[in-house]
């Protein structure tokens, strides 16, 4: 009988179908850690902060207010126009990820209240096909889009994505240009849209709505790019800086605009939101006039 078990020791998080292991490997600093000791933490390593991923479900959980998620859309469904098939068909893929997710897409959207503020949020699964943009994904956020700005509510999209979906071809590419053209609306209508970046947001999702959020927030050490880097070194033909691609690269670089680590993002989500919104900025003034008076 071999040590793994013995204590049943595991290198990543369990998924959400997973019966959890007592114990986990941070793949950074490779502590052994107590499963729940780590899951307590927000799933962030508490030796060297390594933060693990974690599903669209506990995204929710830990952002939104109790109670406050209500979710719409959720019987849009992909359909598969061009019959693709690949190693597997389409159809298949589709079936072996929503008996792993319980979802019958990678993105779930609903309203939420955070701290208090009602908000249209999108969260992306990358347990789903790699959390792929596809076209119910891309109709899930232009629907988010139209509800802020009928209800006069701020937008938070989550992004865990390897990209657009390949088994949907031209279909899924519209949807960069799609969600693009659906926030300029709601940049039109004044209101604010945050986008969170998390391990990994990658291919046509940062090419196009993750990266034009009025503030654009990552979680620490997220992969966040287009082409893979073993892509890019064979076209340049030359090494990539450490560091490449990571959050913090970008953040030097003045892609983005905050790391914010796990614990810290409801509450600093929901300052900027406080900031950003014209009307509660507005009904502030209105109250200390009140006041004075």
């Amino acid at each position: 009988m071999g040590l793994s078990d013995l204590f049943k020791i595991r290198k990543s998080q369990p998924s959400s179908s997973e019966k959890p292991s007592h114990w986990i490997k941070c793949p950074s600093c490779n502590a052994l850690m107590y499963y729940k000791e780590v899951q307590n933490r927000y799933n962030v390593c508490p030796k060297c902060g390594y933060h693990f991923r974690i599903g669209a479900v506990e995204r929710i959980e830990m952002l939104c207010d109790e109670g406050s998620f209500v979710e719409y859309d959720e019987t849009l469904e992909p359909v598969d126009p061009l019959k693709f098939v690949d190693k597997k068909s389409y159809k298949k893929r589709i079936e072996e990820s929503r008996k792993k997710t319980g979802r019958p897409s990678s993105v779930i959207s609903g309203e939420c209240s955070i701290e208090g503020i009602p908000t249209q949020i999108v969260v992306f699964d990358f347990a789903f096909m790699g959390g792929s943009l596809g076209s119910v994904e891309g109709e899930k956020i232009v629907r988010a889009v139209h509800r802020a700005i009928q209800k006069r509510q701020p937008l938070v999209i989550i992004s865990a994505s390897g990209g657009a979906r390949m088994q949907e071809s031209t279909f899924s590419l519209m949807q960069m240009s799609k969600t693009c053209a659906a926030l300029a609306k709601l940049h039109e209508a004044k209101l604010p849209y945050i986008s969170v970046l998390t391990d990994p947001t990658m291919g046509g999702v940062s090419a196009s709505f993750a990266m034009i959020g009025d503030i654009i927030m990552a979680e620490p050490g997220a992969l966040i790019g287009f082409a893979g880097q073993r892509v890019i070194k064979q076209t340049i033909g030359a090494d990539l800086p450490e560091g490449f691609q990571r959050s913090e690269f970008l953040l030097e670089h003045g892609l983005i605009d905050m790391i914010v680590e796990r614990p810290a993002m409801k509450k600093t989500i929901a300052d900027l939101l406080r900031v950003l919104l014209p009307e509660r900025n507005e009904e502030k003034v209105v109250e200390e006039k009140e006041e004075e008076e």
